[in-house]
């Protein structure tokens, strides 16, 4: 999970980018820094919809359907980000509020299946015989999967993310300018579609 994180972190389409050009536009390192608790609920507030869905899920449905549900979605959504890399949100200006910029990291993560990556570490969260038992969801899990676990995995992955890219982008910021994309950048677009396609299959057939 905080691989996964760190690497969002890397892409400047998840916010470095964005919090970058507000630092730019009102001169201050600071405003680099502010903007990247916008970006880091927006990116959580997307885990949390997809937690939800599958904890959700896996009360009602058996897990080895949730399983394959899971794997053939992922694969489908790692196909689609081949066809369609630049398939994102897209704004008209750059200088947004917090509350847009928040609403803006949320659409990204969405589009880019930030939480759909994360959906087989929290399958069988919501599942298993504890579910039956008086505790309910708190002590649901299987797998070695718990909903505290999955919890702790989702803050560790925006952890990350938000460590990964306010490094970058101070970096940027103060020392390489945004040039930088244009000389060192390596598109990651396709790594991460490849990445959804093998994680799919590992979920299909493990």
């Amino acid at each position: 999970m905080a691989a996964l994180g760190a690497y969002h972190g890397l892409n400047p389409a998840m916010g470095w980018l964005f919090a970058v050009s507000l630092g730019m536009q009102e001169r201050s390192r600071a405003a680099v820094v502010r903007a990247l608790g916008p970006i880091a609920i927006g990116h959580e507030l997307s885990l949390l919809v997809v937690a939800a869905l599958v904890l959700g899920l896996g009360l009602l449905t058996d897990p080895a359907v949730l399983h394959v549900g899971a794997g053939i979605a992922l694969i489908a959504f790692g196909v689609f980000r081949f066809v369609r890399p630049r398939a994102h949100p897209r704004w008209t200006r750059m200088r947004v509020s917090s509350r847009e910029l928040g609403l803006w990291s949320f659409l990204m993560a969405s589009a880019h299946g930030a939480g759909l990556m994360v959906a087989p570490v929290l399958i069988g969260a919501g599942t298993g015989d504890a579910v039956a038992s008086s505790h309910g969801l708190a002590e649901a899990q299987e797998g070695g999967f718990s909903i505290p676990a999955a919890a702790v995995g989702l803050v560790l992955h925006v952890g990350a993310m938000v460590a990964v890219a306010g490094a970058v982008a101070l970096l940027v910021y103060t020392r390489f300018g945004v040039g930088v994309l244009r000389r060192w950048w390596v598109n990651t677009d396709a790594g991460w579609a490849a990445a959804f396609v093998l994680t799919g299959t590992l979920t299909l057939f493990t």
